[in-house]
């Protein structure tokens, strides 16, 4: 399944405004994006959005169980 455009900026968007610091499961800013009407479909989505993001250092992956993450702050 191809990342459609926008994806990870609908992420970000919901992470500034709920002023979400620190690290996160998907299934915790799944969470974050329902709250703020923006359906996602599910958590497993949210990680392949970030995983990818990864792979080029916009997102940064904590291992364990469940996965957390991170997304620097862009205004830095």
């Amino acid at each position: 399944m191809a990342i459609r455009e926008g994806e990870f900026e609908r992420i970000l968007t919901v992470l500034e405004e709920a002023d979400a610091d620190g690290t996160l499961t998907a299934r915790e800013i799944c969470d974050l994006l329902e709250e703020h009407d923006e359906a996602f479909g599910s958590a497993h989505r949210v990680a392949t959005v970030l995983g990818r993001r990864a792979q080029s250092g916009e997102v940064e992956v904590i291992q364990g169980q469940p996965y957390r993450y991170r997304v620097p702050d862009r205004d830095n």
